[in-house]
């Protein structure tokens, strides 16, 4: 059993945020002996990943989701609240939650990721739909539904859908998005011609998935084109309307829903919490992921601003989270923390049925059926709880092998 060596019993780390990093954390302090207390806003945690098949009625919000509790119930030292962090006070070792109450910590882990980034375009804020959450991809998933069965109705004229953003998260909702509309919407909404609808992808540089390489960009690009997606690549936004996107060269692309995929930035709320911020807001740390000034205070996952920055994906989270719960043990044992060094195991995306991009960090690339079997066989892997895993497998089977009319699964 670890013991704090001040206090001669184990240390007391709260750790808030439960994503990725926050996750990894509370398992390797607890596995380690400390006491943990993991604390979030909601009594669940979301895998990411998937939100887009959520948004586009593929995968249900509880197939994406995990409660905190089940999960901090595995470790017999570790806790799980349902709170927001509002204060932190460094000297007292001691955080403010928002219902009120306080708790005393000997190690803190802030995890808490960031928010939607809306780059200060003009009407982004008011006429976009995010996908970063659980609520996010309802209220989309519903925005959607209500399109449809408005056009059907023949209450409106069209049901026109802008992504913004090429990034995988962009590139995965474009070209699932494209596959509904020719392959489900015929069947499921006969009354609804094809000039209707239609789904664009708009990206500032001239190429998706800017992280890949120019073969698998290419290939990803050909095959949201072979679904039907309109790609504006070398497009700069100007701003979002109530019915169209602007460009800046003046050209307005009608739509009806505007999806935000463009990029991310820490919560306004971090600035008061009185630590170092850095690029996007997000705080600064030292390479060991702690705060120079306070060095009882690590910071892991997208919210992390390390001197070497990292990509804001899953499993620089995941390394870091279970990194920063390395280091805590290691101080509580009296030995010094150790620098982060991340281990790149490669990036995929998915653009739709049998076809996916993958990049492995040795050079090897790979895109079509065997890349799209990887994507997600790995998915599913990193789900938590079993029923989890086997529900989406299910569901991954109706939507991609089942008839056309099983993709198009809508929950109120």
């Amino acid at each position: 059993m670890v013991q704090e060596p001040r206090s001669g019993r184990p240390p007391h780390v709260v750790v808030v945020g439960a994503g990725f990093a926050g996750l990894n954390a509370t398992r390797e302090l607890a596995r380690g002996g400390a006491r943990v207390t993991l604390v979030d806003r909601r009594p669940y945690t979301t895998f990411q990943p998937l939100l887009y098949q959520v948004a586009t009625a593929g995968l249900g919000p509880g197939d994406v989701s995990y409660p905190t509790r089940a999960y901090a119930a595995k470790y017999p030292t570790a806790r799980a609240r349902k709170a927001a962090l509002t204060k932190v006070h460094p000297a007292e070792r001691r955080v403010d939650l928002d219902d009120g109450t306080s708790l005393d910590y000997d190690y803190l882990v802030l995890t808490t990721g960031v928010t939607t980034n809306w780059y200060g375009i003009e009407g982004a804020r008011d006429h976009s739909y995010p996908i970063y959450s659980v609520h996010d991809a309802i209220v989309l998933r519903r925005r959607l539904q209500q399109l449809l069965e408005e056009v059907a109705a023949g209450k409106r004229e069209s049901a026109h859908a802008v992504v913004v953003g090429a990034g995988a998260t962009g590139v995965e909702m474009a070209g699932t998005m494209a596959e509904l509309r020719r392959r489900t919407l015929p069947v499921t909404y006969p009354e609804i011609s094809p000039k209707q609808t239609s789904v664009t992808l708009v990206e500032r540089f001239d190429y998706v998935l800017a992280p890949y390489k120019p073969r698998l960009r290419d290939a990803a690009a050909k095959a949201l084109r072979k679904r039907g997606v309109r790609l504006r690549l070398g497009s700069t936004l100007a701003s979002v309307e109530a019915d169209a996107v602007v460009l800046s060269d003046g050209t307005r692309l009608p739509s009806d829903v505007t999806v935000w995929a463009l990029g991310v930035a820490a919560p306004e709320e971090v600035s008061s919490l009185g630590l170092p911020q850095g690029k996007g807001g997000r705080i600064t740390v030292t390479p060991a992921l702690n705060v120079e000034a306070h060095p009882e205070i690590f910071v892991a996952g997208d919210l992390a601003g390390p001197p070497d920055p990292l990509p804001q994906l899953a499993q620089p989270a995941i390394q870091m989270g279970k990194h920063v719960g390395e280091q805590i043990l290691a101080l509580a044992h009296g030995r010094p923390a150790a620098p982060f060094s991340y281990r790149d195991p490669g990036i995929m995306a998915t653009v739709g049925r049998g076809q996916a991009v993958l990049q492995l960090a040795n050079g090897l690339t790979m895109h079509g059926l065997p890349a799209w079997l990887a994507w997600i066989g790995l998915h599913v892997t990193y789900l938590l709880g079993g029923r989890n895993r086997v529900s989406v497998l299910v569901a991954f089977l109706a939507r991609y092998a089942g008839p056309r009319r099983s993709a198009a699964t809508v929950v109120e």
